[in-house]
């Protein structure tokens, strides 16, 4: 212990003997189980000064570096003149109360002067107490502050001591105890006492950032794999919401996501792993990349899920996860979907009534292999599809089927806007202090205009494609996209010869402006067309190249009486 100079015999704190003795291990039993109720720095500092004031002290402060609470690090070098401090809790017992706290206020960042009592405390890791300050060391003290002639008021012939917050062999920062002039100043065995509350208060403290460093670290991971925008797709108005578990629990593993496909299709995907932390969210990360993954390769719904568990087994056979994943084709209004051991969608019809989409749920993600069904249905105009996590609708105070109901009424209320919808849900929904994260996701299916689809039934007869010319022609014009009427005409002369060529009826040509404009050519055959490198003295096999030159991205993709092969040319 580094001790300050010493006055005059004052008095003690305490008697000597058996019963000073029993009641400082009364008073630190009291303070263990007051210090250190929560993970928070701010409380926790708290719940100090309101033990040490004013049984122990008349004042008492705590100060931590800055950077522990800003980035819950600590400095690598040892503390000294250059460590920013923060003051985080202060206890006043008196009548003189508003002048401590206007001398000292909470949340003031200070450097300390290696000259200073606290920076030498913090520097050498133990405790140092003046019995007596004198007006110089007050002056000095205060000087750092701005305010000597105050601090010198408030400190002068008072008793000061300071103590280390020490945890895992770092310095966290100090503890600041004083007794007024008159009081009965410090002693040996109260820096005993000051040491040991501190210790505890250290602990729980380092405790408090070590959990804030890994919250931090998992809401920044998962906040990286959410999707920052989510696109808003051709026929269809999304929303969303997420929200992280409480500081109970931590962040978990609920996702959401928001995938286009070909067509202008649009893949909607709701999960949730199980657990919290950093790993909770890493599996989600994983799950959500293959999943995209998947979806690229334009998979119904169910083949998408089973694929899916079988990869998380795979990557983590611990990991269990729960998923709703569903196909919506804007033209045809059809959605395809499947889920593995997810809560049901509910379905808000244009009238406001609810209905919950029945789909068997099968087995979460992770368990077992067996395939998975899918349910197809036909979703009315202006009607509102809902996914969401268990989060919403369970909790402590209320099971499954209660929580479902309760979002169902919310869901038929008089709200129209899909964020406010999101918000209402969320603040009726969510119960204080909840354990569970929620992922939310409403998606208004609304029909399709004039300047978005263009549909044009072809008859099996060559001489039909140049009317497939003329009718890019005139749509392309009344789009405003006549500069892409060229490039446009060359790639459905050759989707459509192909078509007539090498498939059978029925054939139909579709054009379709979203983000991209996508020319389609449906025809009965199966069979794919693949591009190949034609030799100088072949007349064909030199179409799909010259696509290739022309599009985006194309490809093809099957369906329940042939195949679609589509183009992407980006709008100007």
């Amino acid at each position: 212990m580094i001790k300050g100079p010493a006055p005059a015999d004052r008095g003690q704190w305490r008697r000597s003997g058996a019963a000073s003795a029993h009641e400082r291990l009364a008073f630190l039993n009291e303070a263990s189980r007051r210090i250190g109720s929560t993970l928070d720095l701010e409380e926790t500092s708290r719940e100090l000064v309101d033990v040490a004031v004013p049984r122990f002290s008349d004042t008492a402060a705590v100060m931590l570096q800055d950077r522990l609470i800003s980035e819950g690090e600590l400095s690598s070098r040892p503390v000294d003149g250059t460590t920013l401090v923060r003051r985080m809790a202060m206890g006043v017992a008196g009548a003189d109360a508003d002048a401590w706290v206007n001398a000292f206020p909470v949340d003031e960042v200070a450097v300390y002067p290696a000259i200073l009592p606290q920076a030498q405390c913090m520097a050498s890791g133990k405790p140092l107490m003046y019995p007596a300050m004198d007006k110089e060391s007050a002056r000095l003290i205060g000087a750092t502050f701005g305010r000597e002639d105050a601090v010198a008021a408030l400190l002068t012939d008072g008793s000061f001591l300071t103590v280390p917050l020490r945890a895992r062999g770092r310095v966290l920062g100090c503890v600041v105890f004083t007794r007024r002039a008159g009081a009965p100043p410090f002693e040996e065995q109260d820096v005993v006492v000051a040491e040991d509350l501190a210790a505890r208060t250290a602990v729980c403290v380092d405790n408090a950032r070590l959990y804030t460093t890994e919250r931090r670290t998992a809401l920044t991971l998962q906040s990286s794999l959410l999707p920052a925008e989510l696109p808003q797709p051709l026929g269809m108005d999304i929303a969303s919401r997420y929200l992280p578990a409480s500081d109970l629990m931590g962040v978990g593993g609920d996702w959401y996501d928001v995938i286009t496909l070909p067509g202008c299709r649009t893949a909607l995907v709701v999960g949730d792993v199980m657990g919290h932390g950093t790993r909770a969210a890493a599996t989600m990360g994983q799950l959500r990349t293959a999943a995209r993954t998947l979806a690229s390769l334009d998979l119904p719904p169910d083949e998408v899920l089973f694929r899916l568990n079988l990869m998380s087994q795979d990557l983590d056979p611990t990991q269990i996860a729960t998923c709703i994943y569903a196909v919506y084709d804007p033209v045809t209004r059809g959605c395809a979907l499947a889920r593995a051991g997810h809560v049901p969608p509910i379905l808000l019809h244009p009238d406001r009534s609810t209905e919950i989409i029945e789909l068997p749920s099968g087995l979460p993600l992770g368990i077992g292999s067996d395939p998975l069904e899918m349910r197809e249905l036909i979703l009315p105009a202006g009607s509102v599809l809902a996914f969401y996590t268990d989060g919403l609708v369970e909790s402590r105070e209320r099971d499954l089927d209660a929580g479902i109901m309760g979002l169902r009424r919310l869901l038929a209320g008089p709200v129209e806007d899909l964020d406010d919808m999101c918000d209402d849900i969320i603040s009726s929904q969510r119960a204080s202090h909840e354990r569970d994260d929620i992922a939310l996701l409403v998606a208004r299916v609304r029909e399709l205009d004039p300047d978005e689809v263009a549909t044009f039934p072809l008859p099996a007869d060559p001489r039909f494609v140049s009317q497939a010319r003329r009718f890019v022609r005139g749509t392309l014009a009344a789009w405003g996209l006549t500069s892409l009427v060229d490039s446009t005409q060359l790639i459905v002369s050759e989707l459509v010869t192909n078509a007539l060529k090498h498939g059978w009826p029925p054939i139909e040509l579709r054009l379709l402006r979203c983000r991209t404009l996508v020319v389609e050519v449906a025809d009965g055959s199966a069979s794919t067309p693949a591009p190949r490198t034609a030799t100088p003295d072949e007349d064909t096999g030199r179409g799909l190249q010259l696509i290739k030159r022309f599009a985006y991205r194309w490809g093809t993709r099957p369906t329940p009486y042939g195949k679609i092969v589509w183009v992407e040319q980006h709008l100007p």
